[in-house]
């Protein structure tokens, strides 16, 4: 079985940080088929970059989902997650998705840490649009990005590890996301230093992923996430126009 995931900005190595992250917890028999944005902003850290990185998502599906059993969105935020999940007839499932179901699970209430500062009212709109807004206690942004973060995560180590304990002690969160791509691999370092659970985001989307691909569910065959009607398009990669005109 093999696993399409998708890194929705342009930065390759981010892509090979998540695939460094991941690849450990695959079972045998389970490979990864792994695709970067074609183009859009190096690292998302804002709306305008989360939308670019939605239709370049949706390219990499259409280019590379032949072949693939399910659909991993390797990046926090899960720029067009639910686009996704209407054109594949496959799981797809994202990471801020995963990560947050699966804390809310844990703890009830949580929180999450990342990196940029416009990731705060973004993401509380995407936990309520999960339907899991009263269980998000905050989200606690540090000034770096995730992109730093990666290019330093030895010393980021104990910025994040402050943030965790502080929205836990001002917000009451009983577990923390380390929440993106840039971050991938260092809730384990953090988890010392804090006194609840923290969770990184990467590993609780693959733990999801292979969860779907287990027990998927049947694709809807109306309403909201069934295929959606043909339509023609204008200026769209080859694959793409060709997977939105499929009846």
């Amino acid at each position: 079985m093999r696993i399409l995931l998708i890194n929705p900005n342009t930065m390759p190595e981010m892509t090979d940080l998540v695939v460094r992250v991941v690849t450990p917890h695959l079972p045998a028999g389970v490979s990864l088929k792994a695709a970067t944005g074609r183009f859009g902003a190096q690292y998302i850290a804002s709306r305008s970059a989360g939308a670019i990185a939605a239709h370049a998502a949706l390219e990499a599906y259409a280019e590379h989902g032949e072949g693939c059993d399910a659909v991993y969105l390797a990046c926090f935020g899960d720029p067009g997650l639910f686009a996704l999940k209407e054109l594949a007839p496959i799981p797809v499932i994202g990471m801020a998705e995963a990560s947050c179901k699966a804390a809310a699970q844990k703890a009830g209430r949580f929180s999450i840490v990342t990196g940029g500062e416009r990731w705060g009212p973004i993401l509380h709109e995407f936990v309520a649009m999960l339907g899991l807004g009263e269980h998000l206690a905050a989200v606690e942004t540090v000034a770096p990005t995730g992109a730093d973060i990666a290019r330093d995560p030895e010393g980021s180590i104990a910025l994040l590890a402050a943030a965790c304990r502080k929205t836990a002690q001002r917000d009451g969160a009983g577990a923390v996301i380390l929440g993106g791509a840039g971050l991938a691999g260092l809730a384990a370092r953090v988890q010392p230093l804090v006194d609840i659970p923290v969770l990184c985001s990467v590993e609780a989307g693959i733990a999801a992923v292979l969860a779907a691909m287990r027990t998927p569910l049947a694709k809807p065959e109306s309403g909201d996430l069934a295929f959606p009607p043909p339509v023609g398009s204008k200026g769209l990669s080859e694959r793409l126009a060709a997977l939105l005109a499929k009846p």
